[in-house]
This record gives structure tokens, sequence and C-alpha cells, in this order.
């Protein structure tokens, strides 16, 4: 589909230089052909002149002419205008060649963000479409076994009614946050202004507390008093999102801790846990869709869709900032945000 749109733009690309070039070389060759019929008849009236005794060319000393004829050359005229011709043919083939070549490359360039976006969309309802399809098609099963089991009674009504409000749940939770991906994804848009840091992660600690202390964690923050230009929304999920990874990943009785420094036009907040940490290999791919690390490298951990991490790094982005990860096997791992002063 691309490569054909490729073809087609770049005909209109070069369809619309040749038009404005042939425009151009029909101008030129009228105003040189009017130069050079300028300039024949200019030498051919001095001439005549000088060759019928004109009383100029007798004041200044030249002797009269005998003969008397006119001068005209229209085989010189000829080739002139043919040279013109033959230079504005050669000047557009040159300039069909250039154009053909970029607008090739112009088309690629115009065609090509359109064209991430596009397989962007496609692998996001492809990921979705399979995520979503495990707790749809566990929910039909066990529907349909239920509904043919002939001794089901009341309590194995409710327990189904439960397993299936569970199912539920989750298929929402899952659709909210693939709803908030595709808002980062496809349609953007940051409400700019200036807000305290200390605000936005209290928001974020208050939101996290509770699976803290139900996992008895202790959550350390120090946001300073430092003003961010931004959403106050999209950065309070950011980080919603960091200290839930830290407090879901950290072991039992430990600590989670988020502080905030100022670098070189920055304001860097770091998010550590002390947890299992993140091996070398999966360091690379914690940012991608739906990718979940190794579900065996932490005992106790409560299941995920893989996207947290993927809405983190499209809300900083958004704020036109960067996110990185230092993580060492069972030491723990560490998030740092760096966002821009106001």
């Amino acid at each position: 589909m691309f490569k054909t749109a490729r073809l087609k733009l770049t005909a209109w690309y070069i369809l619309s230089i040749m038009l404005v070039s042939f425009l151009f070389s029909i101008i030129i060759y009228r105003l040189l052909i009017v130069e050079v019929n300028r300039f024949e008849k200019l030498q051919r009236f001095r001439i005549e002149r000088y060759l019928n005794g004109d009383d100029y060319y007798l004041g200044i000393g030249l002797p009269p002419p005998t003969p008397t004829f006119r001068f005209t050359n229209p085989e010189l005229i000829a080739e002139t205008r043919h040279r013109i011709i033959m230079m504005l043919v050669g000047i557009n083939s040159g300039l069909l060649v250039l154009a053909t070549i970029l607008g090739y490359f112009l088309s690629g360039q115009t065609l090509s963000p359109i064209q991430n976006m596009v397989d962007e969309q496609n692998r996001f309802v492809s990921d979705a479409s399979h995520e979503l399809r495990t707790p749809i098609t566990a929910l039909k099963t066990s529907l349909e076994v239920s509904l043919r089991d002939p001794g089901l009674d009341l309590a194995g009504a409710k327990d189904l009614i439960k397993e299936s409000i569970s199912e539920t749940n989750t298929l929402q939770l899952l659709v909210e946050k693939l709803l908030t991906l595709s808002k980062h994804n496809f349609t953007q848009t940051v409400v700019y202004q200036n807000i305290s840091l200390s605000e936005v992660v209290g928001l974020a600690v208050r939101t996290v507390t509770p699976l803290a202390e139900k996992r008895n964690i202790t959550i350390i923050s120090r946001p300073g008093k430092f003003t961010v230009h931004g959403d106050l929304s999209q950065l309070a999920n950011l980080f919603t999102i960091l200290l839930d990874n830290a407090v879901k990943y950290s072991s039992p009785k430990s600590s989670v801790t988020l502080q905030a420094a100022k670098t070189s036009g920055f304001i860097s907040v770091s998010v550590a846990d002390h947890g299992c940490g993140i091996s070398s290999k999966q360091l690379p791919l914690i940012f991608d869709r739906f990718y979940q690390v190794d579900p065996a490298r932490c005992k106790e951990t409560s299941g995920g869709f893989g996207l947290g991490l993927a809405i983190a790094k499209k809300i900083v982005e958004g704020h036109r900032g960067s996110i990185t990860v230092k993580s060492k096997l069972k030491q723990g791992t560490t998030f740092t945000v760096k966002l821009p002063l106001q």
C-alpha cells in the first residue's frame, strides 16, 4: 500500500516540479528571443546607417560606402533559437532526473511517519487482541463447563459468578490500560502547567500506600521543593506506575525510596527498590508493550499485563523527558526519570 502511495506521491512531485520548470522555460525562451531580435535589429540598423553614408559615421571620419544593401542573417537567428531550445531541453532533462530522485526521497520522508503510525496501530490491535483473547477464552470455557454440568447447585453457581466477576474485573483493568496506552500513542495531549513535584508524588504515594502496607513495605518519599512543567494527572500516573512496580517486586518488610534532585537543566527523580532485580538481558525489553519479566524471578508478585512501563515511557516522552533503569539481580532496581525544568 505504501509503496504504491510513494510512487503516486513521487509522480505528483515530478509533475509539479516539471510544470513549474516548463513555465519558467517558456518565459526564459521568450525573453531570450526578444533580446536576440533586439540585438539583431540594433546591429542591422547600425550597419545600414554606416553603409548608406549616414552623417553620424561621416562625422567620425568613416568613408561613405559606394554600394547600398541591407544586412540580414536569418540563419544565424534560427541557429541561436535552436541552441536556446536545446539548452532548455537539456536543463529540463537534467531537472527531470533530479526531480525523480528527489521526489522519491521526499515522498519516502513524507510517508514514513504515517507508515510508522499505521504499523504501530496494527501492532497495538494485534497485541491487544492477543491479550484480550486469553481472559475471554477462560471466562467462556468456565461458563460452558458449568452450563453442561447437570449437578450444578446454588453454591456452585455462586462460585461461578464470583469467578466470572473476577475475570470481568481483570478484563476491565486490561481494557482501561489499553485505552490509556492508546491515548498516549495516538491522541496524546498534555495540559502543561507549573505544578509542585511534591504534590504529584503525594498523589502517587497515596495511591500505592494500601498495597505497600499490605506487603509491609515502607515508602520513603523525598520529592524536594521543585516545580515541574507538565500535566498533573499524567505525571501522577507516571510515578504511581513506578512506585507500584517497586512495591510489587520488593521483598516484604523492605523499603522503596523516591528522591529528586536538580541536574543540569533537569529534575531527576529516582525510584529505587530492594527487590530481586532484573537481568541484563531483560532490561532493554521492559518498556515494550505487553512484555513481562520472568515471573520466577520473584516469589511474591502480583500479576500484571506488561503495560505499565510502556505507559510510563509514553508519559515521559510526552513531557520531553527520558527514563532509564539500572538493576542488579537480588539487589534491586532503580528507575530514573529526567524532566526538563520549566
